[in-house]
Parts: structure tokens; sequence; C-alpha cells
């Protein structure tokens, strides 16, 4: 199995289509917009080495008035909400004998970070899963497993569930680490570097999986209740064929959405199985969904807003195509997305429309930004955390 990062992607899809020399190729340029307001950063801290240029999912989370934030090499720390006061750090690295394999010393965190049962939980390319106290940052316990865990775990039930790069899901005692039930997806030769994270409702597991389906098994006991379809795998190409499901499923009322690389977006019957509607739509970040609007980015970075019950396109905004965008942040009356050179761009969420621009002096944005009380919190791959009030 190989795993194809996004910028590898677009390397290898330029080498088959052919690469333009054309004279007057225009440099990707931002549209030009006067702020409507001017963002107020409330407080800045730093974590480490942040993630540097790796592929990570590692996104802060909030409990309380803590938020909750790690890097790659393995650091991990909780900030006060209110003024970035930080009040535990710990270093979750062994020695490095332990992983004779690797080049440093790095733990190699990637996917997280989850809060939940007291503790806060986080995965590693070293097929690892950490378990700490949320309160004092002390390792709880720390689990082998049988491949990278690139997303962040989900909770439910009683159990922690982790999707692994190797095709497996595994749910946890969230205690212990002690395997309760595992399952098997079918892995095709060429995916994504990335994948789905679960999601916990009604006491299912719902899964996006490599191969383009979303499947719902019994949290109880790990078996399928039922699988679908999202997309199907077509094209001459291994390129063209990739159908990852690689974002988190979002339950809404009866149904669970769900969008494909290369594909559909689709609004399930979480009862049953039954595809309700889908649209040409094709990502690899998550959704999100506010009362009846569905906000997405898509594979090229174009925003779109979609009627939640019938999948109708309300507004698109395609003035930060090619800038390889984070997944939205519904903020209040915006939508807010991260580019990769580090420019925090706010959209009116009724109209699509630019209305504001923040540059932050850092390495871009890797993770989408999360909603603490009246404040954004936005990480950058430099391991720079702030939180900006929401107008």
């Amino acid at each position: 199995m190989k795993k194809l990062t996004m910028a590898s992607l677009a390397l290898c899809m330029a080498s088959l289509m052919g690469c333009s020399s054309s004279d007057d190729e225009e440099e990707l340029v931002l549209p030009e917009i006067v702020n409507q307001f001017e963002p107020q950063t409330v407080w800045q801290e730093s974590l480490g080495d942040g993630v540097e240029h790796y592929f990570s999912r590692l996104t802060p989370t909030a409990h309380g008035d803590r938020i909750f934030a790690a890097e790659r090499k393995g650091r991990v720390a909780a900030y006060n909400s209110e003024n970035g006061d930080q009040l535990w750090e710990i270093d979750t690295r062994q020695d490095s004998s332990i992983w004779p394999w690797a080049d440093d010393d790095s733990a190699k965190l990637s996917g997280g970070i989850l809060q939940a049962y007291g503790k806060i939980y986080i995965g590693s390319e070293h097929g690892e899963v950490i378990a700490l106290d949320r309160e004092t940052g002390e390792l709880v316990w720390r689990k082998s497993v049988p491949g990278e865990a690139l997303s962040s775990p989900s909770a439910g039930d009683g159990l922690v569930y982790v999707n692994l790069g190797s095709g497996k899901l595994l749910a946890l005692h969230p205690d212990t680490g002690e395997e309760r039930w595992s399952y098997e997806q079918e892995v095709p030769a060429l995916t994504l570097r990335g994948l789905s994270s679960p999601t916990s409702a009604n006491g299912g597991v719902l899964i996006g999986e490599e191969s383009g389906k979303l499947s719902v098994l019994i949290a109880e006991s790990g078996f399928t209740a039922w699988s679908t379809d999202v997309a199907l795998a077509e094209g001459a190409s291994e390129f063209e064929r990739l159908v990852d499901v690689d974002t988190k499923p979002v339950v809404s009322g009866a149904y669970v959405y769900t969008i494909a690389y290369n594909s559909k977006l689709a609004a399930i019957d979480v009862r049953n199985g039954n595809v309700v509607w889908d649209r040409e739509y094709s990502s690899y970040r998550d959704l999100a969904i506010e009362l009846n609007t569905i906000y997405l980015v898509d594979s090229d970075g174009v925003l779109y807003a979609l009627d939640k019950d019938s999948g109708t396109e309300r507004w698109s905004q395609a003035g930060l195509r090619g800038w390889y965008l984070t997944a939205p942040a519904v903020a209040g009356n915006y939508v807010v997305v991260g580019d990769q050179e580090g420019n925090l761009h706010w959209l009116d969420k009724q109209t699509g429309d630019l209305v504001s621009r923040q540059e932050f002096d850092s390495s871009g944005f890797f993770v989408e930004p999360i909603i603490v009380d009246d404040k954004l919190i936005v990480y950058t791959r430099d391991g720079e955390i702030s939180a900006i009030k929401i107008p």
C-alpha cells in the first residue's frame, strides 16, 4: 500500500498532464479585499517546532477553560483559554533505541487531539496511542497499535476508537488501552496520506474508508451494521481511481454527511445506509455544518455553502483556489479558513464574500481553527498558537 500526500499527488498529476511553458502564466495571487474589520489577537504562545513541513492532523482541542495542543516531536501542553498561560507541558518521547529505524528521537505525533473520559488521546506515526491525564498531563498509558494513527481518535459508548493506516479500526478501553475489538477495512494499492476520524453516534461507529465506502459498526461488538459506497473507483490510472473518504462523518438529525476525494458529497440515512442525495464535489478536508448549511473546501481550494436537506448550492468562493486551505470553521457570522502561507481568511457565511484577511508571520496553517467561547484558536506549522476574538 502506498500513501500519497497531496503535494505528491499534485506533482504526479502535473507529470501526467505535462507542464505548461507559457510565458504569460500568472503567479498565484490572493484577491484584493478591503478589510471590513481587523481581527484582534487576544494572546499568542508557541509550542516547540510545531509540525514543520510534515503531514499532520494534530488539531488542538478544548475542555472547559483549557486548550490542549501538541507538536510532532512529542510535546503536549495545556493552556488557559482566557490568557494563554501554560498550565502543564509533557514530553511524550521515549528513548530512541525503542525505534531503531528512526532517524531522530521524534515521537512523530500525528493524530489528535481527542479529549474524553478525563484524558486526552493522541496517535503517532510510530504506531502508538498515548493517553494523558487531562488535568495534569501525566502519562496514563501508551499502547502499540498495528499501523500509523494519522487521524484523531474518537470516543463514545465507553470506548476510544482509533483508525489506522494499516486498514484496522480499533476499539480501546479508555482507562487501560486494552483492545476490545477490531475492524478490518479494504485498502487499495494507492491512497491519500490521511484517514477518516471515526464518529460515534446512537450506539454505532461511523467510519469513512479508503475504498470509497462509509460503514457503520455496532459499538458494542464491532460488527458491521451497514456499508454504503460513497464513491466508486473509475478511470485508467491509479490517480484517477483515488476515492478515499478521509473526512470525519458528520451526523445531523437522521442523516450522516460525508465526502470522497475525486467523487461525491453524500447525505445518507444513518438508519439503513440509503443515499438520500449526492452531489459532484471532491474533498479530503472535514465538513462544517451549522443549522441547515454545509460548508466545505474542495480539493482545489474552492469554498461552498450548500443546503443540508437538498444539497442545493447556495454560494461558492473561488478566490482562494490553489492556496491549500484548511477545513472551514464557522465563527459567529463568518466562515474562517487558513492557507499554506499563513493567511487567515474571513468570509461572510451568508454570501461567501471575503470580508477580512489576517496575515501571520508563520510557516502556514495545516489544520482548521477551533472555536472556544468567543475566541478562534489557530495553530500554525511552526507551533504558534493564537487566540483571536470573534467579531
